[in-house]
């Protein structure tokens, strides 16, 4: 295997495994969040079930870059040049971080929100548009992936 092949392989398992972590941490504050509301207000499980589920996205990035890469990955034959292979590292690190630091966050975020939805505040829009935040910057990740993918072809 030459180092092209072994630098695309190390970008695609940075990128599906931070960005799915990201999400990992995420949901289970939200979730962990959500139990917690439920002691106080278990009629208010679904706007917690939807704002714990908000950092699950950053994983689903991650897959999707996963899935563009190997693709073209596969469409090359199995040849892969040293930058070819540094350009699926570059994309890799690039989404695989953004995903797992703006899951953790999002989650952070909507636990607090669902906290106090728990504590009997009318929050939900306002945890959703603050959720939105760190989520911007997995999906600017994912586009700068999607465009890195052009050089692939140099």
């Amino acid at each position: 295997m030459d180092w092209g092949s072994i630098f695309s392989m190390i970008g695609l398992g940075i990128m599906v495994g931070l960005a799915g972590s990201g999400s990992a941490i995420g949901t289970v504050s939200g979730g962990s969040a959500v139990v917690g509301m439920l002691k106080k207000r278990p009629e208010a499980f679904g706007l917690g079930m939807g704002l714990a589920a908000m950092p699950a996205t950053q994983g689903l990035y991650g897959f999707v870059g996963f899935i563009m890469y190997n693709q073209a990955l596969m469409g090359m034959g199995g040849s892969v040049s040293v930058l070819q292979g540094a350009v699926v590292l570059g994309a890799g690190v690039a989404l695989g971080i953004a995903g797992l630091i703006s899951g953790i966050q999002q989650g952070r975020v909507v636990a607090n929100g669902i906290a106090a939805i728990g504590s009997g505040h009318n929050v939900f829009g306002q945890t959703l548009i603050m959720g939105a935040f760190p989520e911007f910057y997995a999906i600017l990740a994912l586009v700068a992936a999607i465009l890195m993918q052009g050089l692939l072809n140099v």
